[in-house]
C-alpha cells in the first residue's frame, strides 16, 4: 500500500514537472514541447531548454532541499511547526545575499558564497544561544534564539535596503521577493555543488532522527551520537538553506507544509520520508512556480505569494488532521 503512494506521488511529480515546461506565459502543446526538446523547431527550443527545463530543475532541486530541512529540522528539536524560517538560517543567508547585492558582489559564486556565510553566522548565534550546561543543545531555546536571530536580521536587511540606491533596492526587492524567475543551467549546477553532500549527510543521519524522537536521553541509550548528529543537522540544514536562497530567493511554507504531508504518506522513519519529502517538496514548489507564471499572465507573482497561500490552509488542514 505504501509503495503504491510513493509510485503514485512519484507519477504526480512528473506530471508536475511537465506542466512546469508545458505552461507559461506563452503555453506550448506537448508536440511543440517535444519538438522543443529535440531542437527541431528553434523557437520551442529557446523556450523549453533555455527557459523553462532548467527552471523545472531548479525548482524541483530547491524544493526537495527545504523540504529535507524542515523533515531534519523537526527531528531535531521534536517540533513540527520548525523549518529554516523560524531558526534563524533564512533571514542569515537573505542578509548575506542582500550584503552582497549591495556592495556590488557579482558573479556565480558571489551572492550564493555571501548567503553560506549569512547562514553560517546566523546558525553559531543561533547555536551559541542555545547551548546550556554541558554545551549540549536545547531544542527549546534553539526555537526561540532562531526566532530572535531571524528578527534581527530582517532589522539589518531592511536598513541595508533604506540605505541601497535605487537600482540595488530594486534588485534586492525581487531577490527577497523570491522565485525561479533566475533560473538557468548554470544555477543548477551551482545548487547541486552546494546540495549534494548536505542532503547525502541527512540522509545518513535517518536513523538518529528516528531516535530524536524517543528524547535525546533514549536516543544516547540505544547507541546514538547525538551531539553530532545535531551538528551535522544543523550545518547541513545551513548550507542547503544558503544555497537555496541564493539562487532562488527566500521560499517560505515549502520545509513547513510538505513533511507532514508526507507524514501521512510514508509514515515517521525517516528512511522513507526524507527521501519522499525531497521529492514532494520539488513538485510542489514547481507547481507553485507554475501557477505563479500563469494566474495572472503575463505578470510573474513571486513564488513564496502562491507557496503561503496554498501552504497556510494546508498546513492549518493537516495540523488539525495531526491533533484530532
Amino acid at each position: 500500500m505504501r509503495r503504491t503512494r510513493i509510485v503514485l506521488l512519484a507519477l504526480a511529480v512528473a506530471a508536475t514537472a511537465v506542466l512546469g515546461v508545458s505552461l507559461g506565459p506563452v503555453d506550448l502543446s506537448p508536440t511543440a514541447v517535444w519538438h522543443g526538446l529535440l531542437g527541431t523547431d528553434p523557437r520551442a527550443a529557446a523556450i523549453v531548454r533555455d527557459l523553462r527545463v532548467p527552471r523545472v530543475f531548479l525548482g524541483l532541486l530547491v524544493g526537495g532541499s527545504l523540504g529535507v530541512c524542515g523533515a531534519a529540522l523537526q527531528a531535531l528539536v521534536r517540533n513540527p511547526l520548525a523549518d529554516p524560517y523560524l531558526l534563524g538560517l533564512s533571514g542569515g543567508a537573505g542578509l548575506g545575499a542582500v550584503a552582497a547585492i549591495a556592495l556590488s558582489i557579482g558573479g556565480p559564486w558571489g551572492i550564493p558564497v555571501a548567503a553560506f556565510l549569512g547562514a553560517l553566522g546566523a546558525v553559531a548565534l543561533v547555536y551559541r544561544l542555545s547551548v546550556v550546561a554541558g554545551r549540549r543543545i536545547d531544542p527549546r531555546v534553539l526555537l526561540l534564539a532562531g526566532v530572535v536571530v531571524g528578527s534581527f536580521a530582517a532589522a539589518v536587511m531592511s536598513a541595508i535596503i533604506t540605505l541601497a540606491s535605487a537600482s540595488q533596492l530594486r534588485n534586492a526587492f525581487l531577490w527577497l521577493l523570491g522565485g525561479l524567475g533566475g533560473a538557468s543551467w548554470r544555477a543548477v549546477s551551482v545548487f547541486a555543488l552546494y546540495a549534494v553532500l548536505p542532503l547525502a549527510a541527512l540522509v545518513l543521519q535517518a536513523r538518529t532522527m528516528d531516535l530524536l524522537a524517543l528524547g535525546e536521553e533514549p536516543a544516547q541509550y540505544l547507541g546514538a551520537d547525538v551531539e553530532r548528529a545535531k551538528r551535522v543537522i544543523v550545518i547541513a540544514t545551513a548550507i542547503l538553506t544558503a544555497a537555496s536562497v541564493a539562487v532562488c530567493g527566500i521560499v517560505g511554507f515549502v520545509g513547513l507544509v510538505v513533511p507532514h504531508a508526507v507524514r501521512l504518506t510514508v509514515g515517521p522513519l525517516h528512511r522513507g520520508l526524507l527521501p519522499t519529502t525531497f521529492l514532494v517538496g520539488g513538485g510542489f514548489l514547481v507547481l507553485c512556480d507554475t501557477v505563479a507564471r500563469i494566474a495572472v499572465r503575463p505578470i510573474e507573482l513571486p513564488v513564496t505569494v502562491v507557496t503561503a497561500l496554498v501552504g497556510v490552509p494546508l498546513f492549518a488542514v493537516l495540523l488539525r488532521r495531526t491533533m484530532a
